[in-house]
């Protein structure tokens, strides 16, 4: 293994070298067509989080795509314990990173006679946590605008594969981003109901339920999964149906799931604040302690410490 002192290293098809020599084939389907799945989580006081459960997803993406890595999920588990603790001696104790896997189905030769063989391209890599540029969320709550882009139906293209083809979510970050660059897309469905956003989950709260959309229209989030076991364990009803605008409008507190917040308190959806508009709401706060009484570090506080004033 080749390693740099001041690079993070990089798993790419079979060896770990450094980030500046992984180098992807301009012709590679991923890069054309979006034909990839990968999957991401995070670390936790340097700890990964779930990585069994994000990997059994990643291979059921693989499977809908019908690519095989080459790799066994417990080969894939070891090369990324291998690249995080190749790649830890960058962080500052404090700090954390994405630890995530991304597979193309391969290089199409030229001129475009695509006979389904290939070999896969194969990436393990850490990135670190966008924590001061996201502390704020967790002072003041997401602002959520709902766009006019709507989620691709899932009798096109199924939300329980997370492919590299991300074009419908970009176009509608980008739309909201025009709006308000600080604030958080969160699409609807084909059904003009509450969906789900880049790399989130919504949750509503109501008279001391949690509502989030169906998983029929979702990439069913480890996160959300998280939130949704430690609700219930608080005794908390959790119901998965159709969320639509008029629910969050009314709702007595809303919250993201993410792999980089874990769970996070909503202030406004459209310009119309939540509830009381104190964020985090009682509820929201329960489970949140939750959370990082399960992770063993306090993520919130992680955040919140890299504030600018």
């Amino acid at each position: 293994m080749v390693q740099r002192a001041n690079e993070r290293v990089a798993y790419f098809n079979g060896e770990i070298r450094p980030e500046s020599q992984v180098a992807i084939p301009f012709r590679d389907r991923g890069f054309r067509y979006g034909d990839a799945v990968f999957d991401m989580t995070r670390t936790f006081g340097h700890r990964i989080f779930k990585l069994k459960p994000h990997i059994d997803r990643f291979y059921r993406s693989l499977r809908y795509v019908r690519i095989d890595p080459g790799l066994t999920p417990d080969q894939m588990i070891a090369a990324t314990e291998e690249v995080l603790a190749a790649n830890l001696h960058l962080l500052d104790e404090d700090e954390d990173y994405w630890v995530g896997q991304r597979v193309s189905r391969g290089e199409e030769p030229a001129g475009g006679d695509w006979s389904g063989a290939a070999t896969p391209n194969v990436i393990i890599e850490c990135t670190p946590l966008p924590l001061r540029s996201r502390a704020r969320l967790f002072r003041d709550g997401i602002d959520v605008i709902v766009p006019s882009v709507r989620r691709v139906p899932p009798d096109s293209l199924s939300p329980n594969a997370k492919s590299h083809n991300y074009l419908n979510l970009v176009m509608a970050d980008l739309e909201v981003r025009a709006r308000n660059p600080d604030a958080w897309a969160v699409l609807l469905d084909v059904n003009g109901n509450l969906c789900e956003g880049m790399g989130s989950n919504i949750f509503v709260i109501s008279d001391g339920a949690l509502f989030t959309p169906k998983v029929q229209y979702v990439l069913p989030g480890v996160s959300r999964e998280t939130a949704i076991e430690l609700a219930e364990a608080e005794g908390l009803d959790v119901i998965e149906d159709d969320v639509s605008l008029f629910d969050g409008y009314n709702a007595d507190e809303v919250f993201l799931t993410s792999t980089s917040l874990g769970l996070c308190g909503v202030r406004a959806i459209n310009g119309a604040p939540i509830g009381s508009g104190s964020v985090p709401g009682p509820i929201t706060k329960r489970i949140t302690d939750a959370y990082v009484a399960l992770v063993g570090q306090d993520f919130v506080g992680q955040y919140l410490k890299r504030l600018d004033g």
